[in-house]
């Protein structure tokens, strides 16, 4: 069972963005609370902040993987190397599977946007959005690494 991914998909589909999703469903493994994971990844949706830049899922992947797995001492070398390596593998697998990370390619626009307005959660929106899927493929990612570090 991919837990982790089932809940990111569940929360994607009531209305969070990617980023929010993915790092909120880690949240109890992260050691904080749910609404603090959705109000950190706030601002990372739409490809931060709907700029459509780096898509949201693998942001909100990247934050939990930081929380997780990340350096505090600014020093650590090894650790900067080792979280931005991470973090480089991350973004090269969800490449592979899906040709981009950015999330205007990803939805195919052509160009970012400067309009925050998110679009209103239809079934329609879901239908034709591939993001739940962008979703559930990044929380999976995390949750294959399991208990073990990087």
């Amino acid at each position: 069972m991919n837990d982790h991914a089932d809940y990111a998909e569940a929360l994607f589909k009531q209305g969070y963005n990617c980023a929010q999703s993915v790092f909120a469903a880690f949240h109890d493994e992260l050691g904080i609370e749910q609404d603090m994971a959705l109000k950190i990844a706030s601002s990372f949706g739409g490809g931060m902040g709907r700029l459509r830049e780096v898509c949201g899922a693998l942001t909100g992947l990247f934050m939990a993987a930081g929380l997780k797995y990340g350096y505090r001492d600014s020093d650590d070398l090894d650790g900067k190397t080792s979280q931005y390596q991470l973090v480089q593998d991350f973004a090269q697998r969800f490449n592979d599977e899906y040709h981009s990370i950015l999330c205007r390619d990803l939805l195919q626009l052509d160009e970012k946007t400067s309009d925050p307005t998110p679009e209103i959660r239809t079934a329609a929106y879901y239908q034709r959005r591939p993001c739940a899927e962008y979703v559930r493929f990044a929380a999976s990612l995390l949750e294959q690494m399991g208990n073990s570090e990087p």
